[in-house]
């Protein structure tokens, strides 16, 4: 599949936001490649990982983020659940559930609700193994300072902001993509 076709399909129109997703995409892209690379034993579809990184955030057109050129009318929470659906109407199942499920270390149901959040009310949290590497992956590099790493610190200060149950989650994808 050809990523680059499928993102210019939607962002043809806005080439400064389209530049920022795509070289927040390769940074996450590269890194998920580089942890299956340092766990050989890992049964992990490697060329699905490549391709759900490069369409994790492809939602983010429809929210309004203006500091990244993101001018739609959604809070920016939104990109995940918004850019599964895009995902699926591109007959891409698999690659919407990293779309929907790779914000902060997840989203319980339980958040959704107690936070009053815009978004349906039902868990999103990364579940098999693809899924995790793209969301610990994602959480190094930020598309407002593009081409710098995020520190693991600043990462686990970003997380405690959702809460116990977050850091939690972020600690153990922590442990499992040592």
């Amino acid at each position: 599949m050809d990523c680059i076709e499928l993102i210019d399909k939607y962002y043809a129109n806005s080439p400064e936001l389209r530049h920022i997703l795509v070289t927040h995409s390769e940074q996450v892209r590269n890194r998920a490649l580089l942890i299956i690379d340092a766990h050989p034993n890992w049964q992990v579809d490697r060329d699905f990982v490549a391709e759900a990184a490069m369409l994790h955030d492809i939602g983010i057109i429809h929210c309004n983020a203006p500091k990244i050129f993101c001018v739609g009318p959604h809070h920016y929470i939104e990109h995940g659940y918004l850019g599964a659906e895009m995902l699926r109407a591109e007959g891409l199942p698999r690659h919407a559930l990293v779309a929907e499920r790779h914000t902060g270390s997840g989203i319980t149901m339980e958040q959704v609700i107690r936070e009053d959040l815009p978004i349906p009310v039902q868990d999103y949290l990364p579940v098999s193994l693809e899924e995790r590497i793209i969301c610990y992956a994602d959480k190094f590099y930020s598309k407002s300072h593009l081409g710098e790493e995020v520190a693991l610190s600043k990462i686990r200060q970003n997380i405690w902001k959702y809460g116990h149950d977050a850091i939690l989650r972020w600690e153990l994808l922590e442990q499992e993509m040592q």
